[in-house]
């Protein structure tokens, strides 16, 4: 594997090369272009990250580019880079999302400070400048980390990281206070080990590889055990291709195609750590899947060049499980936390970000060879599944009653199959009771933000309760759908496949982005693999509802309904000639004790 690492840096210490700005006119001189917008950021998948690519390669006897002199002057130059585009503050902006932002800010340093670590530890003339300047960027951002805030969950482990990299630079206690004060706030991971964004894709990995780093600076092992549990769970929350399950993600990656390879570093610091063979499968999988090094504060290189140890593991990985039945947070108390959300006295606003109400919610993940369904809670979709190269990528209910996306509110697991409930509330609401108006209320104009809205009494509360059940058959699956009330009101059941394959069918109506499925039968196949289903509908006209939208580069089905109504779709699968080869069955104690 360090072969390949060491390959793999080398390509992009050159392309990055490639990259860089050398206009001593351009504002962005001496920094890394982006590849996609041409603008050189001083963020952690930006100039940075490929600073970091050049550091580990001068430094390492094993690269082309070690001790080269022309590649040297270029990390000087992005040194300097880094040093303009720091803000007096010591933050950085990344312009395309946030300005003066403490927590991008501890992405990086925590990523230089590894870069600094193995720089200072080489006597090399050439790279004596780069040092200092690097050394000098992370002193200068001590007081926005001692003072700076965060967005979203994991920014919180991150900002802790940084602090913990800045206490072992300086000393300052301060900064281990600071760390504790976030670490105060208590961990945000379930006992099945899912972190409150959902993020398999992308944040679940920060939030891992970020408290590893926290409980080695602050000597802290107790930050390795929600470590231990998203690892555990990420052995079930991949398809037969090695892509991640990201049907229900709350983040950027949800829906979109991720492998493992984000978990590569810190699977395999925790496999060298717990002697663990899973956590070895694990980063054998993700290191399988590598075709970068890494973004910043991830690097992989970074890892096996501060950590010569990780060149010579020799643990026996375990057999990923490719046969299971799962569910993951079923015994998690999410109704009990939610109850004590009016408690908090936020009342339910949070800025910049989102509150995740949808933390702990249950997925059921079963897998049986190159077979993969994920059905799933409080997210947009119902369920999706993978057979062989074809994939359901999500069933969604739309509605217009709130309107948009019905999230499924409740999962319930029996023998063959599962059940979902979604409940939904809208009313009106009243005048604002006399002595509770505001003085404008008197006055010659009264806008309607000055009101005390959450004073007005509702009524005519009105109520769409949506079931929906998934059941086994022998020949694949049986959906049912089903909603009583409200009377008159439009739905539409949406499937959406992969774009790679095609339809094939009666009662197909092509549209510019979609097919309405009137009726009969419709197979999607995509290779010499198949999912059939019969069940279409059209009983109004819409396109698309309110708030919900077709997604691109999909073969979008679209079944139209009114309420009230009970839809049976049948789910018709191919025979895998690939499932005798691949099959790995997992007992009930196998699978308990891996996730011990």
């Amino acid at each position: 594997m360090y072969e390949k690492l060491v390959a793999l840096n080398d390509y992009w210490a050159k392309e990055g090369a490639g990259r860089q700005v050398l206009d001593q006119g351009s504002r962005y001189y001496g920094g890394v272009a982006d590849a996609e917008n041409g603008i050189a950021w001083p963020s952690h998948g930006g100039s940075p990250m490929v600073m970091a690519l050049w550091a580990a390669a001068l430094i390492n006897k094993d690269s082309m580019f070690h001790h080269d002199e022309e590649l040297a002057s270029r990390l000087e130059l992005g040194t300097h880079f880094m040093l303009r585009s720091q803000h007096a503050d010591g933050t950085i902006s990344p312009g395309w999302t946030n300005m003066h932002s403490p927590p991008d800010t501890a992405f990086v340093v925590v990523g230089l400070a590894q870069v600094y670590e193995l720089l200072q530890a080489v006597e090399w003339e050439p790279l004596r400048k780069s040092t200092a300047n690097i050394k000098r960027f992370l002193e200068q951002t001590v007081p926005a980390l001692l003072t700076g805030g965060c967005h979203t969950p994991n920014h919180r482990w991150v900002l802790t990281s940084a602090l913990g990299y800045l206490h072992k630079l300086t000393g300052r206690a301060e900064l281990k206070e600071r760390a504790e004060a976030w670490l105060a706030e208590g961990l945000d991971c379930t006992e099945d080990g899912e972190w409150t964004e959902r993020s398999n894709g992308i944040y679940n990995a920060v939030s891992d590889v970020m408290l590893f780093h926290a409980a080695e600076l602050l000597d802290k092992p107790e930050l390795l055990e929600p470590i231990r549990r998203n690892l555990k769970m990420m052995a079930y929350m991949i398809h037969p291709n090695g892509e991640v399950v990201t049907d229900y993600s709350g983040r950027q990656d949800f829906g979109h195609s991720y492998t493992m390879e984000s978990y590569f570093l810190v699977s395999r610091l925790m496999a060298q750590k717990d002697q663990d063979p899973t956590f070895e499968a694990i980063a054998e999988l993700a290191g399988q899947a590598l075709e970068h090094p890494g973004w910043l504060p991830n690097n992989a290189i970074l890892g096996y060049l501060l950590r010569p140890e990780l060149r010579e593991i020799a643990i026996q990985p375990a057999e990923l499980p490719t046969k299971y039945r799962i569910v993951m947070n079923r015994n998690f108390p999410r109704e009990r936390y939610l109850s004590e959300m009016d408690a908090a006295g936020h009342g339910g606003k949070i800025y910049h970000s989102r509150m995740h109400p949808d933390f702990g919610a249950p997925v059921a993940r079963e897998r049986d060879g190159n077979t993969s369904l994920t059905v799933m809670a409080e997210t947009s979709s119902m369920f999706a599944l993978r057979h062989g190269d074809a994939r359901l990528l999500a069933v969604q209910i739309g509605s217009s009653f709130e309107p948009g996306y019905v999230k499924m509110n409740d999962l319930m697991v029996e023998e063959e199959s599962y059940k979902l409930t979604a409940v939904e509330s809208k009313g009106y609401y009243g005048p604002v009771a006399k002595e509770n108006l505001p003085l404008s209320a008197k006055s010659a104009i009264s806008p309607w933000y000055l009101l005390p809205h959450q004073l007005r009494e509702t009524t005519h509360l009105q109520y769409h309760h949506v079931e929906a059940e998934l059941r086994k058959t022998g020949h694949g699956w049986q959906l049912q759908v089903s909603c009583a009330e409200p009377d008159s009101m439009m739905t539409q059941i949406v499937f959406v496949f992969g774009g790679e394959g095609s339809f094939t069918g009666e009662g197909l109506t092509p549209l510019e982005d979609a097919h309405f499925w009137k009726h009969g039968n419709v197979r999607y196949a995509a290779g010499e693999d198949w999912i059939e289903v019969d069940g279409g509908a059209h009983e109004h006209l819409v396109k698309t509802l309110r708030n919900t939208a077709i997604p691109g580069g999909c073969q979008t089905l679209i079944v139209n309904l009114m309420t009230p109504y009970y839809k049976t779709f049948d789910i018709r699968l191919s025979p895998l000639k690939a499932d005798a080869e691949a099959a790995n069955p997992l007992s009930t104690t196998d699978h308990e004790e891996l996730m011990k």
